[in-house]
């Protein structure tokens, strides 16, 4: 069986993570974002959200369901109610990941399975993949993209404090791809990063 090359895509907030991996994904990557999988685990009818609604609050459902929102108002005033929350929902995203990981491997149709994960160096998952690439921007090009998809200036700040200095990212990282340019100049970064994963693995 081939070989699917596992590769973490991470970086800071409105660093240009997600369209890297839609560049990937045109490149015929099999494409995963780590966020999306944590929101597609937060039912109230599973296991983890039961566990959720236990150690926060029954009050986290709104119309049956578990309200993100909520639960960020909750955690983001209480550090230690966070890292709880974090224990539950990483494992269990990293365990997910890993079973699509094996679904799309036995399925071989692609030779790079590309993850988004920006906490992936906070949470100790790179020893997971067998690439790591950091995308790296300035950080007033971030905040000013993060503003401009209608965010605040203060949110930015807030969820940087939480993560490791993009360019500690970048130094522990096989690869850094800069986004302080234009979409053309993106793309082809990532169309020769495409070709020398897949030289590397011949």
């Amino acid at each position: 069986m081939l070989k699917l090359v596992k590769i973490a895509i991470t970086g800071g907030v409105a660093s240009g993570k997600s369209t890297v991996c839609q560049f990937f994904k045109e490149l015929g990557a099999y494409v995963v974002n780590a966020d999306a999988l944590a929101h597609e685990l937060l039912y109230p009818n599973t296991d983890l959200g039961q566990q959720i609604i236990r150690l926060l609050g029954s009050n986290i459902l709104e119309n049956g369901k578990i309200s993100r929102r909520i639960i960020a108002e909750k955690v983001f005033k209480d550090p230690k109610l966070l890292e709880q929350l974090e224990g539950l929902l990483h494992p269990a995203v990293l365990h997910k990941i890993e079973e699509l990981y094996g679904q799309v491997r036995r399925e071989g149709r692609h030779s790079l399975f590309v993850v988004e994960i920006p906490l992936l160096y906070e949470i100790q998952g790179d020893s997971f993949y067998d690439v790591v690439v950091a995308v790296l921007a300035d950080e007033d090009l971030a905040k000013e993209r993060f503003e401009k998809a209608g965010f605040q200036k203060t949110e930015y700040d807030r969820r940087m404090s939480r993560q490791l200095k993009p360019h500690h990212k970048s130094a522990k990282a096989d690869y850094t791809i800069h986004n302080n340019g234009s979409l053309e100049d993106l793309k082809k970064q990532v169309i020769e990063l495409d070709r020398i994963i897949h030289h590397k693995k011949l």
